[in-house]
């Protein structure tokens, strides 16, 4: 029936048992051990009226017969068990039943689970001090284990009987005097003497102990840590409400339990946690002798580094501070494992070095917060944290630029490009985590891009300097959306980047160098045709020089590269409408310039700007002049008398071109008609001295027709 849950039927069923009982009394036993293994069973499910109903079952049967009774034990246990379910039922319905209940235990078979249950009662009853008293004096009468007068002490003063639990703890120890373990009940006494607020008493019993610990009557090493931890908690509290000579007197309680010499990392931390206090003190010397005693102890924790570069930041001893980041830098990445006897934290090392950063900027130790901030950058994983660190630096760096003088300035230099690129590698990698959203990855990457763009700007003396950041500014603002700005933004700065390479390229560089200087220039300028075609569609774009930079940059690149695709490159310039004589007359000149060598390319361009130049409603007399002059010197060679008659009379074309213009228009430079008519007469003499008289004599007279064109200097040559 009990199995079945049918408590009426199991209760009928154990009255007719209990009947049955007057012929058969030798059951009685096992009817009572049975009900008694009903109600554990019930009150486990706390079914506690059911419960209740077969304990005190069980308890009746067990007194029917004395002769056949289960023992004062077995009937003390299963009323102190329906005590406790009276007690967890209703302590205040059936607090009556349940004192009963216990009260019967306890005369049946003394036991401190029952001294300690009827105590447990009182207390929840609200009973009175003098009733609780009572209570205590019936087992102090009695011999008693010292952890269930420790148990007994902590339920009387967790439940706010201060009086009569403070004369227990008094009490109790002359019982216990030769126990090791008395220090239990001792380190209780101080614990609820702090907890009420009576802190003299608990400093007395503490120094008794310290008296007991040098002469022969030492804690147990469990009792001694427990105490330790007492003394430290009193401490911090202390240090917390800055009262922090109280702190160092409750911490030198604990260095007192410490052998002079002793190497301990506990009482590391202990003198760090005094050398903190010193330093609120402002008592620095002392300070400095406890984090000397700490790293003696433990010389490899990053919170005895920490220690003393707060020492270091207070002195303004920069270069020791420096040192003790980078130390705390070093130990950050391989924490200890043993710290404190537990595992350090992973947070540990980067929580200790942002303290440090704000220890540093609090002092205006700009080098140590900048140290700081580096080590802390490399080892924060919190996105946000990691940028607001990285943003600090970068400010910090820069109103360092202004304090320097250019010769210092490389390395922080070098040093901005470091952050701004682990920038751009957290950027790309944030995209995994969760709390790091699209709109904080993209406010951020506008952030270092501009700074990136601004320090390019900034940097224009340093082309190679220059070029890194322009690249660094594309590359965070691919995390940006593409609208016009930052299309705009990132065609600047690889043509930029294109042009500072081109730049570096004609400087005096190994052909290797040149090279991968030039390949790299024609990455940039593919990856900005890519972005221009894009940016086109947005708007009018028709007074951007663009199209005409990617050309000239481009063309450069590939000429000096001797790329073979260049004359598809040129075939495409030459079909252009409206290309400006400007562009033609750089592609002559890039046609020839070292190691580019295109004479045909050169000429072509040229031929191209000078009628260019023709189809002027007014011809620019000093710009036909020089494009003519350098078309004539590659034509026309200096030098050279075996020249070809095609080649001549193509030059000769030339020269009639020139007095064409000379003829119409006043503005052409003198220089210029001197020079032309210097090469023409000089043509005509080598002519002449290779028996070419004819043409010597054409040659030096179209020399002799420029003479009338010169001015000043006409009568000089006549």
């Amino acid at each position: 029936a009990v199995a079945q849950g049918d408590f009426q039927k199991a209760v009928m069923c154990v009255q007719r048992c209990k009947d049955m009982l007057m012929k058969l009394p030798k059951e009685a036993c096992y009817l009572s051990i049975l009900c008694y293994n009903f109600g554990v069973e019930t009150y486990e499910w706390k079914r506690y009226e059911q419960s209740s109903f077969w304990l005190s079952q069980s308890y009746d049967i067990g007194k029917m017969d004395v002769n056949y009774s289960v023992g004062k034990e077995m009937q003390a246990k299963v009323l102190r068990l329906l005590a406790t379910a009276y007690f967890e039922w209703d302590c205040n319905l059936y607090l009556d039943k349940a004192l009963k209940a216990i009260s019967l235990a306890n005369q049946e078979n003394l036991h401190p689970a029952g001294f300690f249950l009827k105590i447990k009662i009182l207390l929840k009853s609200g009973a009175s001090d003098e009733d609780i008293n009572s209570a205590v004096a019936e087992f102090l009468h009695h011999e008693m284990s010292l952890d269930f007068c420790l148990n007994t002490a902590k339920l009387l003063l967790e439940h706010g009987r201060e009086s009569v639990g403070f004369d227990f703890l008094k009490s109790v120890p002359e019982r216990f005097e030769s126990s090791p373990d008395l220090g239990k009940f001792t380190l209780l006494h101080i614990e609820f003497l702090l907890q009420n607020k009576k802190e003299l008493l608990a400093k007395q019993k503490v120094e008794e102990i310290i008296i007991g610990h040098y002469t022969g009557k030492q804690l147990l090493p469990e009792a001694l840590n427990q105490l330790h931890i007492i003394l430290w908690d009193r401490a911090a509290k202390h240090y917390e409400a800055k009262s922090y000579s109280e702190a160092l007197h409750w911490y030198n309680y604990s260095v007192s339990f410490y052998i002079p010499g002793q190497i301990d990392q506990n009482l590391a931390k202990l003198q760090r946690n005094m050398a903190s206090c010193y330093l609120r003190l402002k008592q620095v010397d002392k300070a400095k002798e406890a984090v000397k005693e700490a790293e003696r102890c433990d010389p490899n924790s990053i919170f005895t580094k920490f220690s003393v570069y707060k020492i270091a930041v207070m002195e303004k001893d920069t270069n020791k501070a420096v040192e003790a980041v980078i130390e705390m830098g070093k130990l950050a990445e391989k924490p200890s494992q043993h710290e404190e006897k537990l595992r350090v934290d992973e947070n540990i090392g980067t929580n200790l070095l942002s303290l440090a950063a704000q220890i540093a900027l609090e002092n205006e130790q700009q080098v140590v917060a900048i140290k700081a901030l580096e080590y802390l950058s490399e080892h924060l994983q919190d996105c946000r944290q990691l940028f607001a660190a990285l943003k600090c630096l970068v400010r910090l760096m820069l109103s360092k630029f202004m304090a320097e003088n250019e010769e210092k300035r490389d390395e922080d230099i070098n040093s901005m490009l470091t952050y701004l690129t682990l920038a751009h590698k957290r950027l790309a990698e944030s995209f995994t985590e969760e709390k790091f959203t699209g709109d904080m990855r993209i406010l951020e990457a506008h952030w270092f891009r501009k700074v990136a763009w601004n320090l390019a700007v900034q940097f224009r003396v340093c082309p190679e300097k220059m070029r890194d950041f322009f690249l660094l500014s594309f590359k965070l603002s691919q995390f940006c959306p593409s609208d016009k700005a930052v299309l705009i933004a990132q065609k600047t700065c690889l043509l930029m980047a294109a042009a500072v390479d081109l730049e570096m390229g004609r400087q005096q560089v190994t052909p290797s160098e040149q090279a991968e200087l030039l390949t790299q220039a024609l990455q940039h300028l593919q990856a900005c045709r890519e972005i221009w075609k894009v940016l086109k569609l947005t708007g009018d774009f028709a007074e951007d020089p663009t199209d005409t930079l990617l050309l000239l940059y481009e063309f450069e690149a590939r000429s000096k590269l001797n790329d073979p695709t260049l004359h598809n490159l040129m075939e495409s310039v030459w079909e252009q409408p409206q290309i400006e004589v400007k562009t033609l007359e750089i592609i002559a000149s890039l046609a020839m310039e070292s190691p580019a060598r295109y004479p045909v390319l050169c000429k072509k361009a040229l031929k191209s700007a000078l009628n260019l130049h023709r189809t002027q409603t007014v011809i620019d007399a000093v710009k036909f002049s020089k494009c003519l002059h350098s078309l004539i010197n590659l034509s026309l060679p200096t030098g050279l008398t075996d020249l070809d008659a095609c080649v001549l009379q193509e030059v000769w074309d030339y020269f009639e071109d020139a007095l064409s213009v000379v003829s119409s228009t006043d503005g052409y430079p003198e220089m210029e008609v001197l020079w032309l008519m210097t090469r023409a007469w000089n043509t005509g003499i080598f002519q002449y001295t290779v028996g070419k008289y004819k043409e010597a004599e054409q040659w030096c007279g179209l020399g002799m027709r420029f003479l009338n064109h010169l001015g000043s200097l006409k009568k000089s040559y006549e």
